[in-house]
């Protein structure tokens, strides 16, 4: 089994501290995942609008999150 589907199987399990673990870990993945994808559609050319729409975020929100030297992407000058 992959470490994703392990780890999705653990956070249903009946002992808090698996199950917690497992969340935990899984939160990570999935922010990494989001900054990845809003960093593609950056690249693309898509506006704070657009990757709000697709999170179902407000446009504000998104922003404050990854742009201007903030959140997970950091622009390197």
């Amino acid at each position: 089994m992959s470490d994703t589907a392990q780890l999705a199987s653990d956070a249903g399990s009946r002992d808090p501290a698996v199950g917690l673990r497992a969340v935990r870990a899984l939160r990570t993945l999935v922010d990494r995942l989001e900054a990845l994808q809003v960093e593609n559609a950056r690249d693309q050319g898509w506006s704070w609008q657009e990757i709000a729409h697709c999170l179902e975020v407000s446009r504000q929100a998104v922003h404050k999150k990854y742009a201007g030297g903030r959140g997970l992407l950091r622009r390197k000058d």
